[in-house]
Parts: C-alpha cells; structure tokens; sequence
C-alpha cells in the first residue's frame, strides 16, 4: 500500500483529503476529493487548509463535494480485485496437452525479457 499523502502547506503532517488546483485562464482555485495522483500542479490540502482556504482577490473558489459513492471501494471492485488474484495463482495448462502427458510444471518457463523488476516468462 503506498504512504498516505500529508497537507502541501509548511509545517503541516496532516494527512491530505482534498486537492487544490488553479486554473488561471478563469481566475478559479478548485478545491475537490483528493486527486488519485499527486500532480505538479496541484496542492494536497488536509481538511483545516481546505476550509480555510481563500484566493487572491477578483479570483472565484470553487468547492466540489466529493461524491459519497466514491469514498470506499465498493463490493464490485474488491470482487474484480479478488477474482484478478484468484485467475493469477492458477497454474496455466496447456490446451495442446495429450491425457497421457505429466503435468506441467507450475512457475516453470524461461525467461524472455525484463522490464525493470518484471520478468516475462514463456512456457517451455
């Protein structure tokens, strides 16, 4: 699980909730639901900075109400999470296989390429 993210401002450890991005063509700050990425232009803001948040004069704020539904993981996506884990740990068969053949080797392949710490593995 990677770390939480804290409040941009100084001195503040507070976890991050919302996020503030500034549109300068329109003169707007928008503050909203913490953003799923930290960008380069946006600003972590814990729950306090968020609500006292104010602009620059002439600038309007926009405040966008996370939506509810969106908060937890919903049943379906810690099913799909499930089910992906479940199909990954099944040891692959071939189809080509005769009844007389031994069983295949689970983990058994040879490796083919390597991006970074994955490896691509083929069957042999």
């Amino acid at each position: 699980m990677s770390p939480t993210r804290r409040c941009s401002r100084t001195a503040c450890g507070r976890p991050a909730v919302l996020t503030l991005t500034y549109v300068y063509a329109d003169s707007t700050a928008v503050v909203g639901p913490l953003a799923t990425y930290a960008e380069p232009h946006s600003y972590d803001l814990c729950e306090a900075h968020g609500e006292r948040l104010s602009a620059p004069r002439g600038w309007e704020v926009l405040r966008l109400a996370p939506d509810p539904s969106t908060l937890a993981p919903s049943n379906d996506d810690l099913l799909a999470l499930a089910d992906a884990v479940r199909e990954a740990g099944r040891p692959m068969v071939s189809a080509t296989r005769s009844p007389g053949d031994p069983q295949p080797v689970v983990g058994a392949g040879r490796e083919t390429g390597r991006r970074g710490h994955l490896r691509v593995l083929t069957s042999e």
